[in-house]
């Protein structure tokens, strides 16, 4: 058979890569960019090149199991499916419905549909424990910001910033930043670009990143004491009068309360303790102000190294004062074809709660729902504790518990203590591995999708209704299809935001996603219509326009909400203690790993076996320790195992390795190997954040010796 050529776009992680797909015999045998797409132009990264071989691996899982007297059996999808539902009938009948916990994971995201179902499928049900990766590593951003006051027209976009301001994100390996930061569509080239075109880039980070590099102010802060960093920008920008005083006079409440928490924080002081230098801390700042367009924007680094709330409070502020907005008669920043449309205006938008009173509760440490969701803090709690509410089955879609969970060990016991556990996985991972029951879903080219994870960084209207090229191997099926038999199993209807999903006939993926995108600019099945071969469309003619505010609508930003300057306060007050552990360690992102998918990809294996610990050659040399020797990392709560390799871009006193490497059966026999798990390190009953439950998972105290 010939081969047959598709444009398509990679799931590998969320960017969504344009691609140019070759099909044989209804597998793909090739995948690189597509260097006509508009927006990425020919980029893709190393993980998302390995596709075919994702697809076609040996290892793959092709068929369900069924764990029966201890050993898994080889079970049709249906017969799988129908004992997963007959179990969960049992256990909601004896144990109520919140006895029933999902957990949506990286992998699960990458499944235009799939949240959508997920989430219907507890709704439906009725249980509060429903979880997802966003509680795990960046849910300030997510779930606190917006209480400070939401633009209507959005932010500035990077297209058109004078400054932008990354503090530990790095865009060129994570392929991630916040609205306003720089998309994941070839991030290198476009930084450059924009820096061609005059544009000045300051990066915060422990350790000089590749971001940091381009950087024209690099502010190596210690881990964790962002707050003193933006605190003393703050004050510059304050002291100096750079801010924005006509916006905030007409848009901001809360001035003078920030103006005062943050007066204590010179920039002799706050540079001290963020391990700064004054002069360079001084220059950011006024840089940043002093720019006509840009954002200050966040990664997962500051807000896993403790202080994520207050962080993204401070980032906040700092974009406010600056007025760093779309304003009215512009073009709406992030016009999204497939998120549900709302008027797009020059003025502050009305309040919307994520969290706190009228929001479910979890039974821990005071923690509740964050929008739609409870933080994966509680998870292993609610398992382990028995009393009313205990959960007692667990579907992990595209997720790893061991592996992503603060509190490994903790973790792995309450994964074997439910009474189901089910795993939505194309891999043998180490969460499978203890699962009752493993689901074998369909690959991303196997199946239908369109770019809604991805639109959010977009500045234009672009969208893509992608087709299944390949033939799906053995008996697998697209998740949100295990979600609509479950339900129907249970005799429970699916409710999306366009209505309720027909139950007598599974739909097919167009009309699930067109009910899931309800009230969007343009419907799934219009843009797979409109769609030439497969390519995406830019509907231009469709971009929103800022338009004026509202006169009836008075809404302020409020940067006293949640006694924020008074945290600040706090934290000025308390001085970190070193208590006996000399280093800190820090997490960062894998250029061959998403989270933990790409392990199993021999290419990728060749490249990166293990997550070396990154250590300050000069430490090194104290501690007797030689580039390639495994070294023993204690925390105050665990101990593991990591190959030290010296690296001169990272701050002395720090140990840098990637999270998601190392199973529970992790230790210094096979660390070269499979690598050690930070999360082991960090436990989620101390050192978490109150609103939002995020553990301690950077900025770690720990001890280095030689193992």
């Amino acid at each position: 058979m010939a081969v047959s050529t598709h444009k398509t776009f990679c799931r590998f992680c969320h960017a969504n890569c344009a691609m140019i797909a070759e099909v044989e015999n209804g597998k793909v045998i090739s995948v690189r960019g597509d260097p006509d797409d508009p927006e990425f132009g020919g980029y893709t990264c190393v993980k998302g090149r390995q596709l075919p071989e994702s697809h076609n691996s040996p290892d793959r899982l092709v068929h369900s199991l069924v764990r029966r007297d201890g050993e898994f059996v080889e079970t049709p999808m249906d017969e799988a499916l129908a004992f997963v539902g007959d179990k969960l009938k049992d256990i909601i009948a004896k144990h109520g419905p919140h006895s029933v916990a999902l957990f949506f994971g990286s992998g699960g995201f990458q499944n235009s549909a799939g949240m959508a179902a997920a989430l219907a499928l507890c709704q439906a049900i009725g249980t509060r424990n429903y979880y997802t990766s966003v509680t795990l590593d960046q849910p300030a951003k997510v779930f606190t910001t917006a209480r400070y006051g939401k633009w209507m027209g959005g932010t500035n976009t990077f297209s058109e910033a004078d400054v932008t301001f990354l503090i530990g994100n790095n865009p060129m390996v994570s392929h991630y930043s916040p609205a306003g930061g720089v998309p994941p569509f070839s991030p290198s080239r476009r930084i450059r670009d924009r820096k061609a075109a005059g544009m000045k880039l300051i990066v915060a980070d422990p350790r000089v990143s590749d971001a940091g590099a381009l950087a024209d102010i690099y502010l190596p802060v210690k881990p964790g004491e962002d707050p003193a960093l933006l605190a003393g920008m703050l004050n510059v920008i304050i002291e100096e009068q750079l801010y924005d005083r006509n916006f905030v006079s007409a848009h901001v409440d809360g001035f003078e309360q920030l103006a005062e928490a943050v007066a204590p924080f010179t920039p002799a002081v706050a540079a001290e303790r963020a391990g700064v230098e004054k002069d360079s801390l001084v220059a950011a700042a006024r840089m940043f102000a002093k720019a006509e367009k840009g954002c200050a924007v966040t990664g997962t680094g500051p807000e896993m190294a403790g202080n994520g709330t207050l962080t993204e409070y401070l980032v906040s502020a700092l974009n406010i004062l600056c007025a760093r907005f779309t304003q009215e008669g512009e073009k709406a920043s992030i016009p999204g074809v497939y998120t549900v449309q709302t008027p797009r205006r020059a003025q502050v938008a009305p309040p919307t709660p994520m969290f706190g009173e009228g929001f479910a509760k979890s039974r821990f440490r005071g923690l509740g729902v964050l929008g739609f969701e409870m933080p994966c803090n509680v998870l292993a709690d609610e398992i382990l504790t028995p009393g009313e509410g205990q959960v007692r089955a667990l579907i992990s879609v595209g997720g790893n518990p061991e592996i992503a969970f603060p509190n490994q060990m903790k973790m792995r016991r309450a994964l074997d203590d439910l009474e189901l556990f089910v795993q939505v996985d194309p891999w043998m991972s180490a969460s499978a591995k203890r699962a009752d029951v493993v689901l074998a879903p369909k690959q991303c080219l196997e199946r239908e999708d369109i770019t809604s994870l991805s639109e959010w960084w977009h500045e234009r209207p672009y969208a893509r209704y992608t087709e299944a090229l390949a033939e799906a191997p053995g008996d697998t099926i697209d998740e949100y299809e295990m979600m609509w038999h479950l339900a129907k199993h249970l005799g429970l209807t699916l409710t999306l935001a366009g209505g309720e999903v027909p139950m007598e006939k599974c739909p097919d993926k167009q009309t699930f996603l067109d009910l899931m995108t309800a009230g969007c600019m343009v419907p799934p099945s219009q843009v797979r219509q409109d769609s030439k071969a497969g390519e995406a469309v830019v509907y231009d003619a469709l971009h929103p326009i800022v338009g004026p505010p509202d006169e009836n609508e008075t809404h302020r930003f409020n940067l006293t909400i949640g006694d924020m300057p008074h945290h600040l306060t706090e934290y000025g007050k308390d001085r970190p203690a070193s208590e006996g552990f000399a280093f800190k360690l820090i997490s960062r992102r894998s250029k061959t790993r998403f989270n933990s998918i790409g392990h199993p990809l021999k290419a990728l294996q060749a490249k990166t076996t293990t997550n070396p610990a990154y250590i300050n050659p000069e430490d090194m040399a104290e501690l007797g320790i030689a580039d390639g020797e495994i070294v023993e990392i204690s925390s105050p709560h665990a101990t593991i195992h990591g190959v030290a390799k010296a690296s001169d871009k990272v701050r002395r006193g720090l140990v840098s390795m990637a999270h998601a490497y190392g199973d529970s059966e992790a230790g210094k026999h096979n660390v070269r190997e499979i690598g050690g798990s930070t999360n082991r390190l960090t436990s989620d009953e101390v050192d978490f954040d109150p609103i939002t439950g995020q553990a301690l998972q950077s900025a770690i105290p720990v001890k280095v010796a030689a193992a």
